[in-house]
């Protein structure tokens, strides 16, 4: 318990949030979009499991032409 209180969780908080906002944002995207490349089922593991680089990596890669 006392790695936990030695933590600087002000640095830490930021990427919390900005992983969440991506996640949130990536998970929408993904339900409304019908064209990706490849399976959807499989973008959807990749968001979910890939932590903070999963949702980038769909949105680099994943999504299809609009």
């Amino acid at each position: 318990m006392e790695t936990l209180q030695e933590i600087n969780w002000q640095l830490i908080a930021p990427l919390f949030v900005i992983q969440a906002i991506l996640l949130l944002v990536a998970i929408i995207d993904w339900a409304k979009t019908d064209e990706f490349r490849g399976p959807k089922w499989m973008w959807f593991f990749i968001i979910v499991f890939g932590t903070v680089i999963g949702p980038i990596i769909y949105f680099i890669f994943g999504r299809g032409q609009r």
